[in-house]
């Protein structure tokens, strides 16, 4: 199964984006107005979001979001035979503030969140640093996909460590100079052991690791925020965010990328994925002890 899905996706990169896109339109029919994937997530995922807009205006947003969310189908696929230069042409972001702190010594690591397309982000980012390439990800519970996935991603030297083995992923990585990329919006499995904050309309779970790595090994942090520019396009802007995390208060830093992450999905929320059930655990008053003042 994996080299079929391998070999498919190498004979759909070959064509040009001019012609993916179309195919994009097509996958976009088929997957809201016939498969309706994930619909009725998506619609009450935003209509929590956006209780001040119209049922119209709702669907709207979701109709663009599936949009995107295909086109990103189809330009992860294309990243196969993509070259440096078409994918530099298509995304930019100024790195100097990475460069800064490589050059002083220092690791790093990029907070982002699940907003598109942060496979290309991955690939830009990585080949325009000399750190070594970190990637925290979730392992997919298929496979073969979760094979092929690794393939993008790896093919282009970034170094995966699974999210639910961290301790054993980054113990090669301690002691030595490292950028770290956490997608930091994942939906937390234990709703005791983690940060609560409003987020979206909705008192929301965050995990605690992001935060911790960097404050226990005053890392600093960068929040990154990727924009849609038109189609095929995209922006990615690096704010140094902490500098020194051992300085700051516990919860800190979590919640001051909670604000950024809320403020860019207001300002383009269509490239935010709406289909994650995000929203899984309910808050508790219990879970206010231990959460950070």
């Amino acid at each position: 199964m994996y080299y079929f899905l391998l070999a498919f996706c190498y004979s759909v990169s070959v064509l040009p984006l001019w012609v993916l896109y179309p195919l994009s339109n097509l996958l976009y029919c088929f997957v809201y107005h016939i498969l309706g994937y994930r619909r009725k997530v998506v619609l009450g995922n935003l209509r929590q979001a956006f209780p001040d807009k119209t049922e119209k205006e709702i669907r709207r947003m979701a109709r663009r979001y599936y949009r995107n969310l295909t086109d990103m189908m189809v330009e992860t696929i294309k990243l196969l035979t993509m070259s440096k230069a078409s994918l530099q042409k298509r995304f930019i972001c100024d790195l100097s503030p990475l460069h800064k702190l490589y050059a002083e010594g220092r690791s790093c690591q990029l907070h982002l969140g699940h907003n598109f397309n942060w496979e290309w982000a991955n690939l830009f980012c990585m080949q325009g640093v000399d750190y070594p390439f970190l990637v925290v990800f979730m392992p997919i519970t298929n496979k073969a996909v979760n094979r092929m996935f690794r393939h993008f991603r790896e093919k282009f030297g970034t170094i995966l460590i699974p999210a639910n083995d961290m301790r054993n992923g980054m113990a090669p990585w301690m002691g030595k100079q490292y950028l770290l990329a956490l997608v930091a919006d994942q939906n937390p499995g234990n709703p005791r052991r983690c940060y609560w904050y409003p987020f979206l309309n909705k008192m929301t779970a965050f995990y605690k690791g992001p935060e911790m790595s960097a404050r226990r090994n005053d890392i600093p942090v960068v929040f990154v925020d990727i924009r849609k520019k038109k189609r095929g396009f995209y922006e990615a802007r690096l704010t140094l965010a902490f500098e020194h995390p051992a300085q700051t208060k516990e919860g800190e830093i979590t919640e001051a990328f909670v604000r950024y992450l809320e403020k860019n999905i207001r300002e383009q929320p269509e490239v935010w994925v709406w289909s994650h059930r995000r929203w899984k655990h309910e808050w508790k008053p219990e879970y206010a002890e231990g959460h950070a003042e």
